[in-house]
């Protein structure tokens, strides 16, 4: 076990140590997507942002909540959670898209993981720019809590780190898992607070889509923040206890599968 485990972490820190390489190519795949486009990249930022209004207009009304209070919330959830659904599913193709290099080029697997990280952060970057209009547009001030979503994201983003690297490994060798993990995260996306707010829930049903709902503390620990409230310990304490576990787990995972990944494309 303790060879599995360093024989993964050698590659992940082997990657992380040329972690330029990443970005590199994920900023080349962002230029190629537009790379026709008039306003290229700025699209994301547009899309998105009429994403958010329509579901606004129309869950906001649905559920009778001030816009002032449903915008914000729905803003900074909306972008959370493409954020973390595009990092899973591009996850799940991470080492098979990748086919050609992986076979031509010696490099440390976990890269290609990265790149799809480094993609969709440099995305997200783009669209988080739409909630300080949000909040412009309302008149309401950015709290001094937002410095702490800054730690938030970070933990956000080593929890989706394993868990892509995890799928990529699982997705090269079983080729239906990608379509059910698009499935499910559809699903989740109805069962997590995003288009619809906590305290509109019973207190029954609280347990299972909030305190048992992994997504939602990786959301909140952003969120809340953002929105001038602090998480819950509980949140903080899922978020590093997932981030440990799902570490441990899946180095030992990776290591003892990574030699097979060439031979499963």
């Amino acid at each position: 076990m303790y060879k599995l485990f360093i024989s993964g972490w050698r590659d992940i820190f082997a990657a992380l140590n040329g972690y330029e390489l990443a970005g590199i190519l994920g900023m080349q795949d962002i230029r190629q997507r537009y790379r026709r486009s008039s306003l290229g990249p700025f699209w994301i930022t547009i899309s998105m942002g009429v994403l958010i209004g329509a579901l606004g207009l129309v869950f906001g009304n649905l559920f009778d909540t001030p816009m002032k209070e449903f915008l914000p919330f729905l803003t900074v959830g909306l972008i959370l959670w493409t954020l973390i659904t595009t990092i899973l599913t591009e996850g799940c193709l991470g080492f098979t898209v990748a086919e050609a290099i992986i076979k031509q080029i010696s490099l440390p697997l976990f890269t290609h993981i990265l790149r799809v990280i480094w993609r969709n952060v440099v995305i997200f970057v783009h669209n988080i720019v739409i909630y300080p209009l949000v909040l412009l547009v309302f008149w309401l001030p950015l709290r001094a809590t937002a410095i702490f979503s800054v730690l938030g994201f970070v933990l956000l983003m080593i929890n989706l780190s394993w868990m892509a690297l995890l799928l990529g490994v699982l997705c090269t060798r079983y080729r239906d898992i990608p379509q059910i993990v698009s499935n499910l995260l559809q699903v989740c996306f109805y069962l997590t607070p995003i288009i619809w707010m906590p305290h509109l829930l019973p207190k029954r049903a609280s347990f299972l889509l909030l305190d048992a709902n992994p997504f939602f503390h990786l959301i909140e620990i952003v969120r809340a923040p953002l929105l001038g409230t602090l998480p819950s310990n509980f949140s903080w304490l899922i978020c590093v206890v997932l981030a440990l576990v799902g570490w441990c787990i899946t180095i030992l995972f990776y290591g003892r599968f990574r030699s097979r990944i060439a031979y499963w494309l």
